[in-house]
């Protein structure tokens, strides 16, 4: 027990360190024209140290917002707001979906092309139907992984509720703290962790993986090379693939972000009472006359 709180405290510490370290030394991570810097910021995107200073950043933050309330709810203004209005520019991919899958249903159907070229302003790309047909994928993603956040705030996710409904107001917001900080960030984390090295994993050669260490890393760099994954399902069907794994990444960042904010307006809710619920919290409307129908979807 002494042991690993001696770890804790430790990597604690080193967080500051490896912060101020990595911001005054950005050619270490940042230069890619050194493979060896290249290793390096893969090895530390997925690492022990890149946890505890984003460990180290919460708790400064939090304190800070302990001491000063206001501080807290700027917090959670921002991150709420930036997941909403990414959400609700990437839910725009939606409609770009029903145009793709229009056009590809309509050219394909009545004019029985096999090569469809969209080029507006004279500055465009022209793909076989499959490419496009495969490309409504990617597209589906970025609604999924960057919308996450986003329909959290505007209650939009299933929730199966067998307990939370009756209880009271500071008793929902001990379970909300709870599973944010039990549940959300823990399985974020382990996401990232693998999603990270599976995105490298298709990006450059050798492969890496989370149980490399660093002088194994460097070792690679003598021979480490890009070989960024083009391979389609079908012979020329949608060959980005390597995009979706950065979705996934993206995905996993709000879903931390969230969880932070969600923590955040939780304890503030649970500190000041039924009167601060959903306090400066942004959902979206269908406007006067049809609170009816909202939360219906």
């Amino acid at each position: 027990m002494l042991d690993a709180l001696g770890w804790l405290a430790t990597n604690i510490g080193l967080g500051f360190y490896n912060l101020f370290y990595a911001l005054t030394h950005t050619g270490l991570w940042l230069d890619w024209s050194d493979p060896e810097n290249l290793l390096r910021f893969v090895y530390y995107g997925g690492s022990v140290e890149l946890f505890f200073v984003v460990f180290d950043i919460f708790l400064v933050v939090t304190i800070i917002g302990l001491i000063w309330r206001p501080f807290m709810w700027g917090c959670v203004r921002v991150l709420e707001g930036f997941a909403n209005t990414l959400g609700r520019t990437a839910a725009w991919a939606g409609l770009i979906m029903v145009a793709i899958q229009t056009m590809v249903v309509f050219l394909q159907s009545i004019f029985r092309l096999g090569e469809i070229t969209v080029a507006p302003i004279g500055l465009g790309i022209s793909q076989s139907v499959g490419w496009w047909s495969e490309g409504l994928k990617f597209w589906n993603a970025v609604v999924i992984a960057l919308c996450v956040s986003y329909t959290f705030i505007q209650g939009g996710h299933v929730r199966v509720d067998l307990v939370y409904a009756p209880l009271k107001h500071r008793a929902k917001r001990v379970i909300d703290m709870f599973g944010s900080l039990f549940f959300m960030i823990p399985a974020a984390v382990l996401t990232w962790m693998y999603a990270w090295f599976f995105l490298w994993r298709h990006l450059i050669t050798p492969k890496v993986s989370a149980s490399d260490q660093l002088d194994l890393m460097l070792r690679k760099a003598r021979i480490v090379k890009w070989n960024v994954e083009t391979i389609a399902f079908s012979p020329d069907g949608f060959n980005g693939y390597f995009l979706f794994k950065i979705l996934m990444l993206c995905f996993v960042a709000l879903v931390m972000l969230q969880a932070v904010a969600f923590f955040y307006r939780s304890f503030l809710e649970f500190v000041e009472g039924e009167g601060s619920k959903d306090k400066y919290l942004d959902r979206d409307t269908l406007g006067e006359g049809e609170e009816a129908y909202e939360g219906t979807h």
